[in-house]
């Protein structure tokens, strides 16, 4: 596992090798004691989220797409990417 961001109590993070469960491109949600799995363009896989912390994930998503796109290349390779910063 490795984190793309944290903000709010909201940890976004991807799986490396991560394709066997979900082939699309997707990311790991945790808030508390709730998990999802987003594709990259806002789409629920798995799990839930409250509305606000779901709201807010997949805007980030919306923001930062090209990003989470290249790291989820580099993800699935087994190969570490960067971290991406938060910004409202």
């Amino acid at each position: 596992m490795s984190e793309l961001c944290r903000f709010a109590g909201i940890i976004i993070y991807m799986m490396f090798f991560d394709t066997g469960k979900h082939s699309k491109p997707h990311v790991h949600v945790k808030y508390g004691d709730y998990e999802a799995v987003l594709t990259i363009d806002g789409e629920l896989l798995a799990g839930s989220l409250p509305f606000k912390q779901m709201k807010m994930a997949i805007n980030w998503l919306g923001m930062h797409e090209e990003e989470a796109y290249q790291a989820w290349n580099l993800a699935v390779q087994g190969k570490h990417f960067d971290r991406i910063d938060y910004k409202r």
